[in-house]
């Protein structure tokens, strides 16, 4: 008996050559999967985390923590391409558990991956509404407060009043155009993705350009603050903090993974989405970081969410201002958008293998697109965004991403004594010395995140164990066939 119940390679493998009217349609290119990871990395986390793990935890050595981050996503995106290339299904790292490590582990990594995309998608959502509220009152277009909050949060109004939130209409709003969106077909998300990823890049790279020479050195010296004596407050502890928490920012290219199913000819296609979209990001992010430091004092940016904004206050283009605030709402926008086709993904391999119910896998008959699903999580996700207050989700889907990430760098390494001679059209190199590296730098960033939010993510998995106990094991496909 197969005690861990893993799921055969044949069967991905004959799983993925099937183009019937039950499996998602291959429409994506090499250029559209790298666009599609550059659509959802830069967005939300460059341009608000990057200012507060400089002001509360890094300083200007931010830029290290960023390259401390790039390093840990470099390993995990070496081990990323050689799944993905090897088994071109829908899933992401779930599906890579399934095959080297068993069911029960599969659940645990498609649970966290289920989070750390709803979350995500949740929580720019609600950044998403605040940036809306901003930008239309630049132009003297106010949307009423109540309408804007969760009705967990207290509100003092222009008067003076003190009143709390009705429900956030802007944030549930997104999210349901984004999942209609989805609904249509992979193919023109992916072709609005592309635009957005276009305007999102030029406003970065303005801001690069303009902003260099206008550097103080001052700002930049000391590079590493001292340590306050607390704990990730500046020194070396403050840049690895730093590190976890804008890990954040990463959080693109192993979503493009989830893809695989509808990616043509995914075997040369996924590695040039994934390490592409890595490696462009991770120079744009340290360029970004060291302008943004150099412009103000690095303290100006503690517990700031709109960093951006305070640098370009020290420069004489304050009209870049608005511009910026466009480009966030914009560059928001495709986030959310992609967070929400990997979640999606992610419940439709789970529903396939049985672990979930059949609603969540059931396609639709001219888009072949898991609508059900979408429509599901679209109500789902659009009440939390609308209901609650962005302080509760923390650093939650850093934390998620870091523990699949993790978990796909151990499986890579098992594969290579379990299936050595298994066709793989990219090749993680130096393995076991890549996999061993991106697990121990992604659990090391794990450590240094904050304790509530590891007792969130136990509070979580705890909730999915139960499902899978009481669902998914008497359901799954994989464990009643091997079994028979």
């Amino acid at each position: 008996m197969n005690q861990y119940y893993k799921k055969p390679l044949s069967w991905l493998l004959s799983e993925s050559a099937s183009e019937n009217k039950d499996t998602l349609k291959r429409t994506l290119n090499g250029f559209q999967l790298l666009m599609l990871g550059l659509g959802v990395i830069i967005g939300a986390g460059l341009f608000s985390l990057t200012g507060p793990a400089a002001g509360n935890n890094a300083g200007p050595a931010v830029t290290l923590s960023f390259v401390v981050a790039g390093v840990g996503c470099a390993f995990a995106g070496l081990c990323y391409a050689e799944f993905a290339s090897m088994i071109p299904v829908a899933g992401s790292a779930y599906t890579y558990a399934y095959t080297t490590m068993g069911e029960r582990l599969a659940w645990i990594i498609g649970w966290d991956l289920v989070l750390e995309f709803s979350v995500g998608a949740a929580t720019v959502a609600i950044s998403w509404s605040n940036y809306l509220v901003a930008f239309l009152a630049g132009y003297k277009i106010y949307i009423p407060a109540q309408f804007s909050h969760s009705p967990f949060e207290t509100i003092t109004l222009a008067n003076g009043v003190t009143t709390h939130g009705y429900f956030n209409l802007p944030a549930a709003l997104i999210i349901i155009l984004m999942s209609a969106v989805l609904m249509r077909g992979t193919k023109g998300s992916a072709i609005w993705n592309a635009v957005v990823v276009s305007l999102k890049v030029g406003v970065v790279l303005v801001f690069i350009a303009l902003g260099w020479k206008y550097i103080q050195p001052a700002n930049l010296t000391p590079y590493i603050p001292k340590n306050t004596g607390n704990f990730g407050e500046y020194g070396i502890s403050g840049i690895l903090r730093g590190a976890g928490v804008i890990f954040f920012v990463y959080l693109g290219f192993d979503i493009v993974s989830t893809a695989a199913q509808e990616t043509k000819n995914p075997r040369r296609n996924m590695p040039i989405g994934i390490l592409g979209s890595l490696a462009v990001c991770t120079v744009l992010f340290i360029l970004f970081s060291h302008v943004l430091t150099g412009l103000a004092p690095y303290k100006e940016f503690k517990n700031s969410a709109a960093p951006v904004a305070i640098a370009i206050a020290h420069t004489p283009y304050k009209w870049l201002g608005q511009m910026i605030i466009l480009a966030i709402i914009v560059g928001y926008t495709s986030v959310i958008l992609v967070d929400l086709w990997g979640q999606s993904r992610v419940f439709y391999s789970m529903s396939k293998d049985g672990l979930l119910p059949k609603i969540f896998s059931d396609v639709h008959p001219r888009y072949r697109t898991p609508w059900k699903s979408n429509i599901l999580f679209c109500v789902f996700v659009s009440l939390f965004a609308a209901l609650v207050p962005i302080r509760v989700v923390g650093e939650m889907t850093s934390i998620g991403t870091l523990l699949a990430f993790v978990i796909v760098c151990a499986g890579v390494w098992i594969m290579r004594y379990a299936m050595p001679d298994a066709p793989r059209a990219f090749k993680t190199p130096w393995v076991p010395f890549v996999p061993i590296m991106g697990i121990l730098t992604c659990a090391v960033m794990m450590a240094f995140l904050p304790w509530d939010t590891w007792l969130r993510l136990i509070v979580w998995m705890a909730i999915g164990m139960a499902i899978y106990e009481f669902y998914g094991k008497q359901h799954s496909k994989v464990r009643n066939q091997l079994k028979n």
